[in-house]
C-alpha cells in the first residue's frame, strides 16, 4: 500500500485527504500512478480483476477481509469522494502497466474524444463486443478520469487502452476505416478480422488529416431528417454490432 495513503485509527489527515482528492487531476494520477473508483458495483468488479488495489475506504464492513480496508464515517467519505452523493465505498487502485497492442484482432481508435461519459461508455462497449484494444489520441480525455471510471462500470480492467499519436496506425496497418457522415453504407462494408476503426471528436468528427490519409470510410444510414449526427458512443455501438455479422 502506498505509504502516503496510510490511515491510523481511521483518522484521515489533511495531507491524505489532499492526495486522494488530487487524484481527480490527471497530473496527480500520472505522478502517483493511482486512480479512484467509487460505488460498490465498480469497486467490486475492479477488486475481482487483475488490478492491484491500494486502499479501500467504506462506511460498511463489507471489505474488512482486505488488509488495506479502512472503515470511515459518512462525513469522511463525503470529504474524499468525487460524487455529489457518495456511494458507500471509495477505493484507490494502481494504474496498470501498458500492454502490447494485438494487431491481429479488431481495434477501435478514438480521435480527440473529450467527454468522460462518452469514453467510459465506449470502453464498456469494447468490453461487450470483445474488442481487446482501444487506442486513443493524445488529446482524448484520460481513461482514469473519475467520471470515465464510473461510466465503465468495471470494464476499464478488461480493455487494453493505449494513448498515442494516431499516425503510427497508418504506418502499422492497411486495414483502416473511418466512421464518418460520408462513406459506404455500414451494412455494405466488408470488415476484415484485424480492422482498425476510427471514430472522431463529438462535435468535429473525423479530422481532415485522417480523411486525407485513410481512404475507406463507412456511414450509418440516417432515416430521420431533423438530426445531423449521432452521439459517438451510439455510433461505436452500431458499428461494432456489425463486425461479426
Amino acid at each position: 500500500m502506498n505509504p502516503k495513503l496510510l490511515i491510523t485509527n481511521n483518522m484521515i489527515t489533511k495531507n491524505q485527504i489532499k492526495l486522494i482528492r488530487s487524484l481527480s487531476q490527471k497530473k496527480s494520477r500520472k505522478k502517483h500512478k493511482l486512480f479512484v473508483a467509487e460505488g460498490s458495483k465498480v469497486v467490486d468488479e475492479l477488486l475481482a480483476s487483475n488490478l492491484e488495489v491500494d486502499s479501500i475506504y467504506s462506511i460498511e464492513n463489507k471489505y474488512e477481509e482486505y488488509d488495506c480496508f479502512f472503515k470511515i464515517s459518512n462525513e469522511k467519505l463525503s470529504i474524499i469522494s468525487n460524487l455529489k452523493t457518495p456511494n458507500n465505498v471509495l477505493a484507490v487502485f494502481k494504474i496498470p502497466k501498458l500492454k502490447d497492442i494485438n494487431f491481429t484482432k479488431n481495434i477501435v481508435a478514438l480521435e480527440n474524444i473529450s467527454d468522460p461519459g462518452n469514453l467510459g461508455s465506449i470502453i464498456r462497449l469494447c468490453d461487450w463486443f470483445g474488442i481487446d484494444d482501444l487506442i486513443c489520441s493524445l488529446e482524448t480525455v484520460d481513461c482514469y478520469n473519475p467520471k470515465v471510471i464510473q461510466a465503465t462500470m468495471g470494464s476499464i480492467s478488461r480493455v487494453n487502452i493505449t494513448y498515442s499519436d494516431l499516425n503510427f496506425l497508418i504506418k502499422k496497418s492497411k486495414n483502416l476505416v473511418l466512421a464518418d457522415l460520408n462513406g459506404i453504407a455500414l451494412k455494405n462494408y466488408n470488415f476484415n478480422k484485424n480492422q482498425i476503426i476510427f471514430f472522431g471528436n463529438e462535435s468535429e468528427g473525423i479530422s481532415n488529416h485522417l480523411k486525407k490519409v485513410v481512404s475507406d470510410s463507412i456511414t450509418i444510414k440516417k432515416y430521420g431528417n431533423k438530426i445531423d449526427s449521432l452521439n459517438v458512443a451510439n455510433s461505436v455501438a452500431i458499428v461494432l454490432s456489425h463486425l461479426n455479422n
